[in-house]
C-alpha cells in the first residue's frame, strides 16, 4: 500500500463522521445491517473553480427562515425565491387555508417538497392522496400531474425544489382554457409524448421525517436519488466543531444547498464567516467553494441537514493527505 493510500484510509472515518459523502441507501424501508463501507479514494488533480462562483441574487450563503417570514408578515399567499443555479431552483411557498393549486406537472425533472407548516394535501397521479405535515418530504416524478391543497386551519408552508428553468405543463383534461403566457414562452395545445414518470421500487412519494426517522427509528438517508435530483437526509449527534484548518471539500460542477431539518448545523464555507444554521434555514455552498458542515449544538443531541444537489454520485474533492 502506498503512503498516500494509507493516509486516505486514516482520513476516511473522519470524513464519514462529518457526513461529507453522499449516502445512497433507499428510504423506502429501514436498511438492515451496517452502512456500506466508503470506497477507497484516489488522489488526482481536481479542477477548482477560480474565482469561486459568486452569490448572485437570490442566492445567499444563509437564508434564515425567520427573516423570510418577517418579509411576508401579514400576507396570506406568497412565494419567495431563495436558490437559482445551473441545475436547480428552490422557493418558499405559503398558501392560505383552503387554497388549492391547479393540476400541473413538470416536463423532464422531478419535484421535491419539504413541508414546514400547516397541512398540505398532496394528490399525485396514480397515488392515494395524503396530507403532509411539518417535516414531511414529498417526491413527485416528472410528468405526473399533481395538486396541492392547504387543508388545515393554518396556512401551509413548504420549500419547493425543481429543475432550473422548468415551466409547468397543464393537462387539458383539467384546464381547458389556455394558461397565461410567461416571458419567452407561449402556451400551445400539444400532444405530449414521453410517458409518465415512475416511482422505482426503492422510491416512495412521502416521508414523514419526524414520525418515521426522529421518532420511528428509521435510518436517515437518500429520499430522492434520481437522474437530476438528490435529496439526502444526513443525521448525527452534536459534536465539537472541527478546526478551521479542516476545509471539508468542494464540488467541480455544481452548487449544493441544505435544508436544516433538526438541531443545529455548523458551516464553514470559503469566503464566508463561520455560522450556525437552525431548523428551517437554507444554506448554499456555491460551486468551487471549500465547505464543511458539522453537527453543532449540544454534544450528543441529534441534528439533520437535508443535502440537495443534482447528482446522487456527485464528485467530492477533499484535501489530499
Amino acid at each position: 500500500m502506498t503512503p498516500a493510500k494509507a493516509a486516505l484510509l486514516l482520513c476516511a472515518p473522519v470524513l464519514l463522521a462529518l457526513g461529507g459523502a453522499a449516502q445512497t441507501q433507499p428510504a423506502a424501508a429501514p436498511p438492515k445491517g451496517p452502512p456500506p463501507a466508503r470506497p477507497l479514494m484516489e488522489t488526482g488533480w481536481s479542477p477548482k473553480r477560480t474565482p469561486v462562483r459568486a452569490y448572485d441574487a437570490p442566492n445567499k450563503p444563509h437564508w434564515k427562515l425567520a427573516d423570510i417570514l418577517a418579509r411576508h408578515k401579514g400576507q396570506k399567499n406568497w412565494v419567495h425565491p431563495i436558490v437559482r443555479n445551473r441545475d436547480l431552483e428552490a422557493d418558499w411557498h405559503q398558501m392560505a387555508a383552503g387554497g388549492k393549486t391547479e393540476p400541473l406537472m413538470y416536463p423532464d425533472n422531478a419535484t421535491a417538497l419539504i413541508v414546514w407548516g400547516g397541512q398540505l394535501r398532496v394528490s399525485i397521479k396514480g397515488q392515494e392522496p395524503f396530507v403532509a405535515v411539518k417535516g414531511g418530504e414529498v417526491h413527485i416524478p416528472f410528468r405526473l400531474p399533481f395538486t396541492l391543497e392547504s387543508v388545515g386551519p393554518e396556512p401551509a408552508l413548504w420549500l419547493e425544489v425543481h429543475g432550473a428553468g422548468d415551466l409547468p405543463l397543464y393537462p387539458t383534461a383539467t384546464m381547458s382554457q389556455k394558461p397565461k403566457d410567461v416571458a419567452g414562452f407561449t402556451y400551445v395545445k400539444a400532444a405530449l409524448m414521453g410517458g409518465d414518470g415512475v416511482y422505482r421500487p426503492e422510491d416512495r412519494p412521502y416521508l414523514d421525517y419526524y414520525k418515521d426517522v426522529v421518532n420511528g427509528g428509521q435510518r436517515a438517508g437518500a429520499f430522492i436519488a434520481g437522474d437530476h435530483l438528490f435529496v439526502n437526509n444526513i443525521r448525527g449527534p452534536g459534536t465539537p466543531t472541527p478546526p478551521a484548518s479542516n476545509l471539508g471539500h468542494f464540488h467541480f460542477g455544481y452548487d449544493e444547498f441544505w435544508f436544516v431539518m433538526e438541531g443545529k448545523i455548523d458551516y464553514q464555507i470559503e469566503g464566508v464567516p463561520f455560522f450556525t444554521a437552525e431548523p428551517g434555514d437554507v444554506v448554499t455552498a456555491a460551486q468551487g467553494r471549500w465547505h464543511r458542515a458539522s453537527f453543532g449544538g449540544t454534544p450528543g443531541v441529534m441534528a439533520t441537514r437535508v443535502a440537495i444537489n443534482p447528482y446522487p454520485r456527485g464528485l467530492h474533492s477533499f484535501e489530499a493527505h
